[in-house]
């Protein structure tokens, strides 16, 4: 693996899209995550800057396009850095009408 890649779990991890790095093996190895359209079945899959991830989270489907590769889990803010937010606006259903 070279500096212009990092595994798909640490990836998540780094950028706490999640809690445990444990949750993001789970989450790639239930064949439900996909990179580039590509279904992934492994937590050492690649990821690198360009990438598209997407797969469920928290009840709705997160989008995400890899911007920069994390050296750390830093803060928050930092992590939120590395990656652009792609999800689909959640539909709050049909407007009320009065």
């Amino acid at each position: 693996m070279t500096a212009e890649t990092l595994r798909l779990d640490k990836f998540l991890w780094f950028a706490r899209l999640v809690k445990h790095r444990s949750d993001a093996q789970a989450i790639a190895e239930s064949r439900h995550l996909r990179i580039d359209g590509r279904v992934i079945d492994r937590a050492h899959a690649t990821v690198k800057a360009g990438n598209v991830l997407s797969f469920p989270l928290h009840g709705r489907v997160r989008v995400i396009r890899v911007s920069v590769l994390p050296a750390r889990r830093g803060p928050a803010s930092e992590g939120r850095a590395c990656y652009e937010d792609l999800s689909p606006e959640i539909d709050a259903g049909p407007p009320a009408q009065y």
